[in-house]
């Protein structure tokens, strides 16, 4: 209707200025036609005709761009007998609805070294919602002494965390594994221990419930931390124009935890291939394998951000970390409305990409936590809590 308008209003342009031109009367309204005619076959072939860059698809499209121009699920060549079992299984658990609770809970999945310094925080964040969550901790050093009722119990002991290596995607998996073993846990959201919420539960419960998607952070990054990490050895199956990069921490909805717990081509192809100091280079599969299988099996079932909030803008190895200074009810207040996701790519230009954060196709907050926190935040995220989360 805007473009309409501004050309009605062009139109009177047009009118007005050649009110002082000798014009003959055949003319004038042959210019006015062909502009018109011009306009709406523009309009008629950008709806029917999918739009080939992401500025036009948010022009032309009520839908989520965030998904636009990606890859098909098949390689257009023939595949293996490994890699057709592999797509039947997964296209299978794809299309099977996922089992219909009365009570569905989301699983809340701590990765940690050791003790659980905001499990304060947690505890009030749960506090009250005792029937819609599930808690599972992996503690890869000492057992932690928990303090709230909802982690006491809870542990799940296994290997030491890695980070950078196969075992951390061993240990997603078996934090996924357990969580499974509860049919009305149907979200699965990945935390570590530096990790607060930003919102009360109402609002995030209803964010994830309310959604058909997986907030699996995906993006491609041609710099040497993003596709110069990539080994040809992982072709055929994983190309290098399908190899993405991502953050480490996700929501998942059940099916799709139940994809990575089927999945055993990729998953290999990573723990063979994506390994720090192979070949010179340092591949780091927590940064890859989920985004490259999602990207490549079911690119438009996720949103490609991750719902966790993480400050790269110091451009180092790790993320920025807050401390008890850095707390205060403005800057919390601040992360709880960002309504636009920043990726930094690692190339010579350093680019910025970003784009706006939609949930079912609405512009809305990106992030309902955020990391990376020292223990002395604790006593302030506390005071502030009830006053910086909205509903």
């Amino acid at each position: 209707m805007k473009v309409t308008r501004g050309w009605q209003r062009r139109i009177k342009d047009i009118f007005l200025m050649s009110g002082s031109r000798q014009r003959s009367r055949l003319k004038r309204p042959l210019w006015i036609i062909l502009l018109v005619t011009f306009v709406i076959i523009f309009l008629i072939t950008a709806f029917i005709y999918p739009p080939t860059t992401s500025t036009a698809c948010y022009i032309f499209s009520s839908r989520d761009c965030t998904l636009f121009n990606q890859p098909s699920v098949f390689a257009a060549r023939e595949l293996s007998d490994e890699e057709t079992r592999s797509h039947v299984v997964i296209r299978e658990i794809l299309k099977t609805p996922p089992i219909q609770s009365t009570n569905p809970k989301i699983a809340f999945l701590f990765l940690t070294t050791g003790t659980l310094h905001f499990e304060p925080l947690w505890d009030k964040f749960f506090r009250g919602h005792e029937d819609r969550f599930s808690v599972y901790v992996h503690t890869s050093r000492e057992k932690p002494v928990h303090t709230s009722p909802y982690f006491i119990g809870r542990d799940i002991h296994g290997e030491t965390v890695v980070w950078g290596k196969i075992p951390m995607i061993d240990i997603e998996r078996r934090l996924l594994a357990q969580s499974l073993l509860d049919p009305d846990n149907q979200q699965f959201v990945l935390l570590s221990d530096s990790c607060v919420p930003l919102h009360n539960f109402d609002y995030v419960y209803n964010y994830l419930m309310l959604t058909n998607v997986s907030f699996i952070d995906c993006f491609v990054d041609h710099g040497p931390h993003g596709t110069g990490r990539y080994s040809e050895r992982m072709r055929p199956e994983v190309e290098k124009n399908a190899f993405q990069k991502g953050s480490q921490w996700f929501t998942m909805k059940r099916q799709h935890a139940l994809v990575v717990m089927a999945d055993n081509l990729y998953y290999r192809k990573f723990k063979n291939y994506c390994k720090p100091n192979m070949d010179g280079r340092n591949c780091y599969a927590d940064e890859h394998y989920l985004p490259t299988l999602f990207n490549l099996i079911d690119p438009g079932g996720i949103a490609n951000r991750s719902v966790t909030y993480v400050d790269w803008s110091e451009g180092k190895w790790h993320p920025r970390a807050f401390r008890a200074q850095d707390i205060t009810f403005e800057f919390l207040k601040n992360l709880t409305f960002i309504e636009e996701d920043i990726h930094f790519t690692s190339d010579r230009k350093k680019r910025i990409i970003s784009g706006s954060c939609f949930w079912n196709s609405m512009k809305r907050p990106c992030y309902l936590f955020a990391r990376k926190f020292y223990p002395e935040t604790l006593h302030k995220l506390m005071t502030h809590f009830s006053n910086y989360t909205t509903i």
